[in-house]
């Protein structure tokens, strides 16, 4: 009989301001069970990285699906907690974690510079993550270059700031695409139903539910 796929554990923790959703991956059935990644560090990451003390984890690295201040603010916090962390980020954005107009923070009103990412991932790269295979996802729109990390054998997307619950990411940014947006869209469409999604912003939902209760996926024209 062909093996179990190891099933990884996505905790959430909601942090910041704006209330940004940091994700915390561990695979506590693999051959690396106190080892963690952690997605999208948010800013003021204090409750993440209690977290990670409390449970004795030992981060293997940071992926940001997208550089926005409010997914990176918290990355030199982190760092100061657990030493330079290998950290991922689609090439499009590989600069923006220090130009303030890029990361949006010069118009938010906290002017953020973080470490710059030292590695990259790109569409269809294979991901291993504590043993279990995760997709990238190139998801342009929000930003060009916000990415999806997908676990099809849980039927599981970290989806940045695309796909909300009753929602979309904004697309009225100087660095938003409508019409990539729109192709991001279709192509989460193509998902199964049951794949469950972690937003960015909000609670989790699923490409189902979306499907049939979201306005913007109900009309595509809405989206502008």
């Amino acid at each position: 009989m062909p093996e179990t796929p190891l099933q990884p554990v996505i905790e959430t923790r909601t942090l910041g301001p704006v209330e940004t959703n940091c994700f915390l991956l561990t695979v506590p059935e693999g051959e690396d069970p106190t080892g963690c990644y952690v997605i999208d560090c948010g800013m003021q990451p204090d409750p993440l990285i209690q977290l990670i003390r409390e449970r004795e984890l030992e981060p293997r690295g940071l992926l940001l699906t997208h550089c926005h201040y409010d997914h990176i603010g918290g990355i030199e916090e982190l760092f100061e907690a657990f030493g330079p962390l290998p950290t991922r980020v689609h090439p499009i954005e590989a600069d923006w974690n220090r130009d303030p107009m890029l990361n949006l923070s010069g118009m938010s009103g906290w002017p953020c510079v973080a470490p710059q990412p030292d590695l990259r991932y790109e569409d269809g790269a294979a991901l291993d993550l504590l043993g279990c295979a995760f997709e990238v996802l190139h998801l342009p729109g929000h930003s060009p270059g916000s990415v999806g990390l997908l676990d099809r054998s849980g039927g599981t997307l970290i989806a940045g700031d695309t796909l909300f619950a009753g929602s979309i990411g904004r697309v009225d940014f100087p660095t938003s695409n409508p019409e990539h947006m729109k192709l991001t869209l279709r192509r989460l469409l193509e998902l199964p139903d049951e794949t469950v999604v972690h937003p960015g912003h909000g609670p989790a939902t699923t490409i189902g539910t979306e499907r049939v209760e979201n306005p913007f996926l109900l009309d595509l024209d809405r989206v502008y």
